[in-house]
């Protein structure tokens, strides 16, 4: 057997490993995001308009059930994972937030 031969099947070897160990990370963090409580903007979205701050968002998270608040700056790009225990909140150049949304 050559040498390119056996780099080539150590290489194939390998890949059914470490896809194993990458689906364990997703289980972990599956598992953990169904026990945390699901975010609810409903009755957030009245504070649309509103200044964009600190006590702002801890204010948002109170009324949302979120665990994690994530801003949205203007013009700014943002992932497209979903997180059930997640709030983003997006505002403008002036601070007034523009959109609440879980996820």
């Amino acid at each position: 057997m050559t040498r390119l031969a056996c780099l080539t099947t150590l290489a194939l070897a390998c890949v059914p490993l470490a896809a194993c160990g990458s689906m364990g990370d997703v289980r972990e963090e599956l598992a953990h995001a169904s026990d945390a409580p699901e975010c609810d903007a409903t009755n957030a979205q009245n504070l649309v308009g509103q200044l964009a701050d600190a006590e702002m968002g801890q204010r948002l998270l109170r009324a949302t059930g979120a665990q994690v608040l994530r801003w949205g700056p203007p013009d700014s790009a943002m992932t497209m994972d979903f997180r059930p225990d997640r709030l983003t909140v997006s505002y403008d150049a002036s601070m007034a937030i523009t959109r609440i949304a879980c996820g």
